[in-house]
């Protein structure tokens, strides 16, 4: 293909006026609508008008201007097939369209932004044109991203660009409108959580070495104009190796846990579970209180923090064990010069914590997906009650908050047993709740850790009592579950035989 004529129509100016210079050095007429052609003839770059091509004004205030057989049949007119059609109606042939959209996704993240003014930010005549392009690109060129003009310079330098690069482009093109509409449909359908159409827009971050397993392909996406501080698909690395596949899984389950603390908190991840869990008065304090309850399985796992995290407290971590990642909402100067001693372990920053943005949860099955709101209601203040004789004292209630939004993010069956705002033992994924109260336990015991005057929380109901005779064996004096289960009088039972305190929270936390 020859590109003689382009046509220019862009809501993001970067290098706009560098590509155009480039453009019109090659005797490439340029086209243009509105603010690209005022800011272009400002730059001194010769080029028309689209009103001189239609032979129609812009009107309604810009919302009618290119939508014309003349910009229109310019595009998708197929070389050699559509010549004389072209040539009967005066309609000279496009070639190349750089075009991108009226920043919706930025109008609707404005603070003050109103509906009338979110829809009159809804791009038509742009993504038209770009699908106009995209469709005939065996002979027309399209362009939606600033990053692209310099690969089309090259192309241009080399003679044209090649069929496979066109192509390339209208996927690329053809993308970028799907993804448009889907904003588009997201706010207005915003009131309506399930849709009867599901279309998610995501963009792709990076291309990751491997996925869950060496024979895995895989890649990271982040979700396309809602990325808020705070979240993984957020992250600046500082230094480390790329992250792999289950790093950035570890890792966020380690930050989105971390985040319910209102307190200076560590949590320590592997394989998806807590394995260690604290606040305390400082991040190096809570790190530590978080690595005593399971040293071996801390080895290799995931550190994050929901403060800065000091060159204290780095070094504790680098001294005491080997951690794939560490994140921090940031970290201080001093700290990341000491993590160069290390030079593969992952620093992270993820920016201010603003709790989650995530409303709606997502589960892929076969042929299918799963979608509900997500789990953010931690307590219902007014369906917690305490259903047991003995009631528990200040201490144990703190405490029993504190393991209460750990099993929150613990995979089920969980358990977690807790003493002073500290993880003891935490049992987690086993088919029966019984035997992670027993693998809590187990974990306190190979550590060292004392059991006895500590608090559970479990994430679901007792169906029997042998989960709170077992516990009672191991020393535990106050439980909190959410009840609903048809033997709660025999559970409740064996709580006051034992002299264990109980609370109801009303609230199941199911994490599959």
């Amino acid at each position: 293909m020859e590109i003689k004529r382009a046509l220019v129509s862009v809501s993001d100016k970067t290098d706009i006026e560098d590509l155009c210079r480039k453009l019109a050095d090659q005797d490439i007429e340029l086209i243009s609508t509105g603010g690209t052609h005022a800011a272009l003839s400002k730059a001194g770059i010769l080029v028309k008008e689209i009103s001189s091509v239609t032979g129609f004004p812009e009107m309604m205030d810009g919302r009618v201007k290119t939508l014309h057989p003349k910009v229109h049949g310019g595009i998708l007119g197929r070389r050699s097939m559509d010549d004389q059609v072209m040539q009967e109606h005066d309609i000279g042939a496009i070639d190349l369209v750089v075009v991108n959209l009226y920043p919706f996704a930025q109008t609707i993240s404005r603070e003050d932004c109103t509906e009338e003014l979110a829809v009159e930010n809804i791009d038509i005549g742009g993504p038209a044109m770009i699908r106009s392009a995209a469709k005939n690109f065996n002979d027309v060129m399209v362009v939606v991203d600033p990053t692209d003009y310099q690969r089309l310079i090259n192309a241009l330098d080399e003679g044209a660009p090649s069929l496979e690069m066109r192509k390339q482009m209208a996927i690329k093109a053809f993308r970028h409108t799907a993804q448009y509409d889907a904003t588009v449909a997201g706010y207005l359908g915003r009131e309506e959580p399930f849709p009867d159409s599901l279309t998610l827009a995501y963009e792709k971050l990076e291309e990751l070495r491997y996925g869950e397993n060496p024979h895995q392909n895989a890649a990271f996406y982040r979700q396309a104009n809602d990325v808020q501080s705070g979240v993984i698909a957020n992250y600046r690395q500082l230094q480390g190796k790329e992250l792999s596949y289950n790093n950035i899984a570890d890792t966020d389950a380690a930050l989105e846990c971390v985040k319910v603390f209102d307190e200076p908190a560590c949590v320590i991840v592997k394989h998806a579970n807590p394995c260690g869990v604290s606040t305390a008065k400082n991040v190096s304090d809570a790190y530590q209180k978080a690595f005593s309850t399971d040293p071996t399985s801390a080895f290799g796992g995931i550190v994050a923090f929901n403060r800065s995290a000091d060159s204290e407290t780095v070094g504790q971590v680098l001294e005491n064990q080997f951690v794939e990642v560490l994140i921090a909402p940031t970290i201080d100067p001093d700290a990341i010069e000491i993590a160069q001693k290390k030079k593969n372990v992952r620093l992270l920053e993820c920016g201010d914590l603003r709790g989650t943005n995530e409303v709606i949860a997502y589960k892929k099955v076969g042929g299918g997906m799963l979608v509900q709101s997500a789990d953010l209601m931690c307590l219902n203040p007014d369906a917690m009650k305490v259903v047991s004789n003995v009631s528990p004292s200040d201490e144990q209630m703190q405490d029993l908050l504190f393991a209460w939004k750990v099993a929150w993010y613990v995979k089920s069956n969980a358990i977690v047993y807790a003493k002073n705002r500290q993880t003891i033992g935490v049992g987690a994924g086993q088919m029966s709740r019984v035997v992670s109260a027993k693998i809590a336990g187990l974990k306190a015991r190979e550590e060292g850790l004392v059991v006895e005057g500590a608090v559970m929380a479990s994430d679901a109901f007792f169906p029997f009592r042998d989960g709170i005779d077992a516990a009672a064996k191991e020393g535990i004096t106050a439980v909190i579950q959410p009840g609903g289960s048809m033997r709660d009088e025999e559970v409740i039972a064996a709580a006051d035989e034992h002299g264990i305190a109980m609370v109801f929270t009303g609230v199941r936390h199911f994490r599959h």
